[in-house]
C-alpha cells in the first residue's frame, strides 16, 4: 500500500511542548475552533493557540463551566456544542458561518468516555463512535465553507494509539446485535478519527483544506485516563504508588503540555505545509508499523497501522457516515 506515514525529521522530541512547536509563530489573524478546549489536553492547545495570538472559539455542552475555565485568556469565546446532538451541531456551524470569519484551524478534540455499559443517542448510535467520529465529521462538514474561506485550512483529529486495536466494525458498529465492548468501541471512533482524516485530505487537498490525526500519548492527568481510577492506572504504569503521574515521554506516558504539542503542531506547523492526511506521533509524521508489540506498563506502543490509514476504508467511512447523518 502507498502511503505517506514516514517521520519528516522535524527536530522535535517526544518530549516537546505546546511551547517548543510554537516557537517563532505568530498566529495574529488565525482563527481556531477547539472541541472540548476548556479541559485536559483541549484547554492546553487553546491556552497555547491564543497567546500565539489566534482567536479561539471553544464547542463545549457545558457553555457556563468553558466560560469559567477559558476566563482570563484573550481572544477565547465559547459556543454551545453537543457532539451527540445533531441540531446542536448544525446550530454551532450556522452561528460560526453567520459571524462571516474564515476558520483555520479545526481542532476535532472532544471525546466520550465510554463505560461498562453501553450509551446510545437519540438516534441509537453507540456515543463513542457518534460522539469522536460521527458528531466530528458533521461539523466539519458544517464548516466547510468557513474553511474554505480560509484560504489554506488545517483540520486535526485528536486520536488515539488505541487506534492499531481495531479496524471499523462494519457489519455492526454500533453493536446493535453482538455484545459490547467499551474498549473496542473506543479503540473504532480512534481508528476512524484517523481514516476521516486521510479522506478528507483526499477531498479537500485541493480546497488548501488539509487534514491530520494527532495521537498525543497517554496523558494521565486528563479527566478521560483519570477515570478509570488510581489503581487500574498504577496497573498501567501511568501514576507511581502515591498515586503520582509517571512522565517518561519516551515511553509515551507525557505531561499535558507534552500531550497538545503534536494537537498543537499539525494544526501549526509550517513542516507540514505539503503533507497532509497523515497520523502524527511524537510531533512528527509516525511510520507505519503492523508489527509492534503489544501495549504494556513499561511500553505504548502507539505508531499508526494499515488498517487506519486505508484508501478504501478512508472512502468507506466517509460514505457510511453521509449515510448515518441522512437515516
Amino acid at each position: 500500500m502507498a502511503h505517506r506515514q514516514h517521520p519528516i525529521g522535524t527536530g522535535f522530541t517526544a518530549a516537546s511542548t505546546v511551547d517548543d512547536v510554537l516557537a517563532g509563530l505568530d498566529l495574529s489573524g488565525r482563527n481556531v475552533v477547539v472541541t472540548g478546549g476548556h479541559s485536559g489536553l483541549g484547554l492546553v492547545a487553546t491556552r497555547a493557540l491564543a497567546e500565539a495570538g489566534a482567536s479561539v472559539t471553544v464547542g463545549s455542552r457545558d457553555p457556563d463551566r468553558a466560560a469559567a475555565a477559558v476566563a482570563g485568556i484573550e481572544g477565547v469565546e465559547v459556543g454551545r456544542l453537543d457532539l451527540l446532538d445533531p441540531a446542536s451541531i448544525d446550530a454551532f456551524a450556522a452561528r460560526y458561518a453567520g459571524s462571516g470569519r474564515p476558520l483555520h484551524i479545526l481542532l476535532n478534540n472532544a471525546a466520550f468516555s465510554g463505560s461498562a455499559e453501553i450509551v446510545r443517542d437519540a438516534r441509537g448510535y453507540e456515543a463513542q463512535f457518534a460522539t469522536n467520529h460521527l458528531g466530528h465529521f458533521q461539523l466539519t462538514l458544517g464548516l466547510l465553507p468557513a474553511l474554505r474561506a480560509a484560504h489554506g485550512a488545517r483540520v486535526v483529529n485528536t486520536t488515539s494509539g488505541a487506534q492499531r486495536m481495531s479496524g471499523i466494525l462494519w457489519d455492526d458498529p454500533h453493536f446493535t446485535t453482538g455484545g459490547y465492548d467499551p474498549g473496542l468501541a473506543y479503540a473504532q471512533s480512534k481508528t476512524a478519527n484517523v481514516l476521516f482524516a486521510v479522506e478528507l485530505d483526499r477531498r479537500w487537498a485541493a480546497d488548501g483544506i488539509r487534514g491530520y490525526a494527532a495521537h498525543p500519548g497517554v496523558v494521565a492527568a486528563t479527566a478521560f485516563n483519570s477515570a478509570v481510577g488510581q489503581d487500574a492506572q498504577r496497573a498501567m504504569g501511568l501514576v507511581d504508588e502515591s498515586g503520582r503521574p509517571i512522565i517518561d515521554p519516551e515511553r509515551g506516558k507525557k505531561t499535558l503540555r507534552q500531550g497538545a504539542a503534536t494537537i498543537v503542531f499539525g494544526a501549526t506547523s509550517p513542516l507540514l505545509a505539503e503533507i497532509g492526511g497523515v497520523y502524527l506521533n511524537n510531533n512528527d509524521v509516525s511510520r507505519l508499523n503492523d508489527e509492534q508489540p503489544p501495549v504494556t506498563a513499561r511500553e505504548i506502543s502507539a505508531d499508526v497501522v494499515s488498517h487506519s490509514i486505508d484508501p478504501r476504508s478512508a472512502e468507506r467511512l466517509w460514505e457510511l457516515s453521509e449515510r448515518m447523518l441522512k437515516a
